[in-house]
């Protein structure tokens, strides 16, 4: 936030917002002692597009880590020591966890309606707050355990489309998110927050999530690769469309976060063959230690391709007996694995409840084989 032209002309004003900053006030701290001193001056700050993060010791529970960060990461390109890219890493493989984000539409005093994700990660649902119950009398109210209840909004069908929704087209409804991660080198359990309500940076942010989610087998969250290697947070210069009042395109540029992987794909790629190995190598060592002789991965594929059910994949199958098992019922792989993707979100193959439950939904359509391709085709053309 800036001095607007108008406030700038006042030498107090330029005073208290320059003290304001130094002592790493907040813009809301310092809009209120504008207008205090000068009460006359409306909105005397505006908001303002700049290449850097903006890093105040009061926006953490400790503010001796705005100052870790500065000191590890912090450039100085003519305007002070600024942070322009830091390294980042996240704490979960979902990316709706590590980058949440909504449509709200706010009230004086609380969120009205808000979207949410449908379990399949896909579908927005718009959402809000369920009425407060009263008791038998009809007079009191009752105390609700865990605070109120969220409910789909009736006018909508608890779909969220903001094409048709009035209070979006209004704009009184916006999309919101942030970030969520921790910054290497910064000592705090607690993890930091990046706000923003860039659709380009979130839309984007997406992209590379599932881009090193496949290279990784669902994994976004730790070190990316031996080499510990991080996401980097930064802000790139681009033009950005937007409609007019009138409708017409017009682009203009602005500073949008961008989220970057600094890795080496071929890297990733081996080290995923090293994980392959080592299980390989892990199942004979288990078969060894019990007694029995362990079956090679490459029986098992010819048993699951002659139409046996393998030992056990009922309650924990491999990614690859999923598969083969789709494949015996003519799915393509890659098409199955999109499905299933889309279906339980990204890392399923990581979770064994997520793939048993994958299984268990081949074995209810094994005499039914063109019916889940017809389900399947249907999952991915919507």
């Amino acid at each position: 936030m800036v001095l607007t032209r108008r406030a700038a002309e006042h030498a107090e004003a330029k005073s208290i917002y320059r003290q304001g900053v130094s002592e790493g006030q907040s813009f809301e701290q310092i809009e209120r002692a504008l207008a205090q001193a000068l009460p006359a001056l409306k909105s005397p700050l505006v908001p303002r597009n700049v290449p850097w993060f903006t890093v105040r010791p009061q926006d953490f529970p400790n503010p001796e880590i705005a100052a870790q960060i500065l000191d590890a990461y912090g450039e100085d390109r003519g305007h002070g020591r600024r942070l322009y890219r830091f390294p980042v890493v996240f704490p979960s493989d979902h990316w709706s966890t590590v980058m949440p984000h909504e449509l709200a539409c706010w009230t004086t005093h609380e969120k009205r309606y808000w979207s949410q994700y449908g379990p399949d990660g896909q579908q927005r649902h718009c959402m809000r707050h369920a009425p407060v119950p009263l008791d038998s009398s009809g007079r009191r109210t009752i105390r609700v355990f865990g605070g109120r209840k969220a409910v789909p909004r009736e006018e909508n069908g608890g779909l969220c489309d903001p094409e048709v929704c009035p209070e979006y087209q209004d704009r009184q409804c916006n999309l919101t998110g942030r970030f969520v991660f921790f910054v290497p080198g910064v000592r705090s359990i607690c993890a930091i927050e990046l706000p923003t309500n860039s659709f380009y940076a979130m839309s984007r942010a997406i992209q590379r999530f599932q881009a090193v989610a496949q290279l990784r087998g669902g994994r976004i969250s730790g070190f990316l690769g031996r080499e510990r290697s991080c996401f980097n947070l930064t802000k790139v210069l681009q033009d950005v469309a937007h409609l007019d009042e009138q409708g017409r395109s017009v682009r203009v540029p602005q500073w949008i976060i961008e989220l970057e992987a600094p890795v080496d794909v071929t890297a990733l790629l081996r080290e995923r063959e090293d994980e392959a190995t080592a299980l390989r190598q892990a199942t004979g060592a288990a078969a060894a230690l019990e007694g029995c002789s362990a079956v090679e991965p490459a029986e098992r594929e010819t048993d699951a391709q002659d139409g046996a059910v393998p030992a056990g994949a009922a309650s924990s199958p491999t990614v690859a007996q999923l598969v083969q098992r789709a494949g015996a019922m003519g799915l393509a792989a890659e098409d199955y694995l999109r499905y299933v993707a889309r279906r339980f979100g990204t890392g399923w193959q990581r979770q064994v409840a997520v793939r048993a439950q994958a299984w268990g939904e081949l074995e209810r359509h094994r005499h039914d084989p063109s019916g889940y391709g017809d389900k399947v085709a249907a999952a991915l053309a919507g």
